[in-house]
Formats: structure tokens, sequence, C-alpha cells
């Protein structure tokens, strides 16, 4: 109320003031435009001033409101475009989900440029072509995915790495990795892919390389990284053995040293491991070096008990047999019921021509366990020695337990 009333009142003070101002002739305004002259008294030309200040005050207020209607149309279809592409988006990761790969590439696609998010977008994308087996889609997807979005090379890198590995391009996996690792070389992730690469490649020995870092970073637990050093070291090992086979074929007396370097190579957790030096003995005694492999068990033996390895122990010729019986029976004292013990010395006793103590040795083991592999060596012996019956009851009795027959009546003969 008071307000207006102000307003009132400088309106009559303003009106009070023109009217008595116009009482009065204050001169002529001459304005000359070219040929054009102008003229007019003082305050109709100061009504004219007022007249074109007002207009450009209304032009000026009319051209602002334009541009921010402007602005806000452009606001609400930029609104408009990012609601439709985050419905497209959630649209094409369900389809991902679903296994409808054509639709959730052609919608995560189509939504990627006014995505929040365009690398998700893209990097599903290329999961999708990837599984209707567009390996180059799958390759330009991934390469718009690392363009739209700065700081995304290992989220890149990691995608495509596994869609090679997943694709059977081990070689370009390698390659994807090798760089992403010069990017992060300790990123866990990473070295895991890795491990698969080396691993699906047979690439044992930079495997053995790896699985100290793979340890130091914990990227797997430690009875996955003991049985993957296992296997990768028995595999270094084959390869040796095989490459002291090539080098044999072409000279006789070649050496083992190809085979020993790798022993020699063998984590100190390995060497007493009962798997590894029975391949390592076992591929001695193939290349010729029982002797070796028999002092290599015998050591080991000593302080670390092995059934597996005293079974090999009675296969093998040690450099003096008899020595080696007598070893073996040493064992025997501290095992007197242990029939793998008991079943190499039988075998033992039979390389140094002691049938009737090898025999002994092979009925006592029997008693503890049947097992077929001592079946199969008594029956020899008794068919050997011309006990045909014994040795015909046993192996008998041997193809029993191998196709596990019931025990039924059967005629007396």
């Amino acid at each position: 109320m008071i307000r207006l009333l102000l307003i009132i009142l400088i309106a009559l003070l303003v009106g009070t003031g023109l009217s008595l101002g116009l009482a009065y002739d204050l001169g002529y305004i001459r304005v000359s435009l070219g040929n054009y002259l102008i003229e007019t008294n003082f305050w109709v030309g100061l009504g004219l001033v007022l007249v074109l200040m007002g207009l450009s005050v209304f032009l000026y207020n009319t051209l602002r409101r334009v541009r921010q209607s402007t602005g806000m149309v452009a606001d609400w279809i930029s609104r408009s475009n990012e609601r439709r592409a985050r419905r497209r988006t959630t649209e094409g990761l369900l389809s991902l989900a679903e296994g409808e790969w054509k639709r959730a590439r052609k919608l995560l696609t189509r939504s990627a440029d006014n995505a929040d998010t365009p690398l998700i977008n893209y990097l599903a994308a290329a999961q999708a072509a990837f599984e209707t087996d567009d390996h180059q889609g799958a390759d330009e997807l991934l390469r718009k995915a690392f363009e739209s979005t700065p700081g995304s090379s290992m989220a890149v890198g990691l995608t495509q790495a596994q869609l090679q590995l997943a694709g059977n391009r081990l070689e370009q996996a390698l390659a994807t990795l090798l760089r992403l690792r010069k990017e992060s070389p300790h990123h866990p992730f990473v070295l895991k892919l890795l491990k698969n690469a080396y691993l699906r490649l047979e690439d044992w020995r930079e495997l053995a390389k790896l699985i100290p870092e793979l340890r130091k970073r914990s990227v797997l637990t430690e009875a996955e990284l003991s049985d993957l050093e296992r296997q990768t070291w028995h595999n270094l090992l084959e390869q040796a053995a095989e490459d002291c086979e090539r080098q044999r074929q072409q000279d006789p007396d070649a050496s083992l040293a190809p085979l020993t370097r790798v022993w020699d190579e063998l984590p100190k957790s390995l060497r007493r491991d009962d798997n590894i030096v029975r391949d390592y003995a076992r591929l001695l005694a193939r290349l010729g070096d029982e002797a070796q492999a028999e002092t290599l068990i015998r050591k080991i033996l000593q302080d670390n008990w092995s059934d597996e390895l005293v079974n090999l122990y009675g296969r093998i010729k040690g450099q003096d047999i008899g020595e080696q019986l007598l070893v073996a029976e040493q064992w025997l004292k501290d095992r007197p019921n242990n029939p793998e013990l008991l079943l190499a010395l039988g075998r033992l006793s039979l390389r140094n021509e002691l049938w009737g103590k090898a025999r002994e040795y092979f009925h006592t083991s029997l008693k503890l366990r049947r097992s077929r592999e001592t079946l199969a060596e008594l029956s020899r012996l008794n068919a050997s020695m011309g006990h045909e019956e014994a040795s015909l009851k046993l192996m008998m009795q041997g193809l029993e337990a191998d196709n596990g027959l019931p025990e039924l009546p059967m005629p007396k003969a």
C-alpha cells in the first residue's frame, strides 16, 4: 500500500514538473540528415528521445527473453535425449544379459553418444559384437570406447584381452596384456589374465617367471599357486627331457645338461615335492641314468617318506643293486607293514635273483593290501618258477579285481 502511494506521488510530481516545464519555451531541436532537416521544439524532441529509449529497452528485453527461451528449448531437448539414452542403455544391458546380442548391440551403440557413461555402452556393445563372432566390429567398438572417455586405457585393454582370450586369439591377447603390464606392472587382474594366456600357450618358461609375482600380489590362493607351480615345472622337466632325447638322436653321448639345468633352477620348496622328485627320477631313468635317479630317491626318502617314490625305487636299477636292496631292507625295520615297500623289496630281490625272498616279500605285501600290481608280480614269478596253478589262481584274482566281478557259486573241477 505504501509502495503504491509512493509511485502515485512520484507520478504526480513528474507530471507537475512537465506541465510547468511546457509553459516555458526552451527553444528548438534541429537535426540535419543529408537533404533532410528535422526541426521541433525542445519538449517534443525530449519526448521522442524518451520514446526511443523506451523502445530500445523493450527490444533488448524481448531479445533476451527469446534467447532464454531458446536455451530452455535446447536444455529440454538435451534432457529428453539423455532420458532416452538412459532408457535405451538399460534395455541394451538387459538384452545383453538375456543373450539377445544383436538387439543389445543396436540399443547400446545408438544411445552411446547421449549416455552419461558412453564407455559402458561401448564396452557392453563390444561384448555383444563378440558373441555374434564379429571380432572386427568388437575391436571398432573398443576403439570408440577408448576415444569416448579419457583415462580408459586399462578398462578397454582388459576387456579386449578377455575377448581375445575367449575368442582363442591367444597371441593377440598376450600382446595386449604385455602392453597393459607395462602401464601397470602390478595390476592383479592383468597378472591373472597373463597367467591364463601363458597357460593356454603352454609357455612354461614365462609362466615360471610370472609365478613369484602372482604369489607376491596374492592373485591366486596358495593351493592354486602350488598346483600351478607344480604343473609348470613338471612340464619344464618334460620339455628338457625331450630336448635331451633330440640331442641324443644326433649324438648318442650327449649329456643330460638340459634336464639337470632345469632341476637346478627348481624352487627349493619343490625339490622335496613327491611328484616333482618322482618326475625327475623317472625322466633320468628314461634317459638311461638310473643310477642318479636311485641316488636322488634314496636321499629324499631318508628325510621325507613317500610310498610313490618307494614304488619307483623298486623299479629302477641303481649302480650297486646289492646295496640298493640293503638300503630298502633298512627302511623295512622302521616300516615293517608297508605294502608298497614290501612290493619294492620283492622287485629288488628279483633284480638280485633272490627268487624265494622276492616271493616272500610279494606274499607279505598281498596280505597287507591286495593290489593288482603285486598280484601281477607274484603271478609272473610263480609262472617262472613252475608254479603254474598258483600263477593262474593269482591271475584270476587279478582279473576279478580289475573287472569288479561279484562273488558267485562256481562248479568244482
